[in-house]
């Protein structure tokens, strides 16, 4: 049952009764302590600058008249 709703709440069940009730409560915890809070989020003007490039570029074809 891969891949089917079913089948993500018996893997859910299992998972809860193998590691605990609390299992994806750790493993999201787990994810939001490992971020360090850099890149952009350190870096502002470099942002503004990434999103101003990022704004010219055209994923439209040049139309041919």
């Amino acid at each position: 049952m891969a891949g089917t709703k079913a089948g993500g709440l018996k893997a859910a069940a299992r998972n809860k009764a193998k590691y605990g009730a609390d299992f994806y409560a750790k493993i999201g915890a787990a994810g939001g302590k490992k971020g360090v809070t850099g890149g952009f989020y350190a870096n502002r003007e470099l942002a503004r600058v990434a999103g101003a490039k990022g704004g010219r570029i055209s994923r439209r074809g040049k139309k041919s008249a």
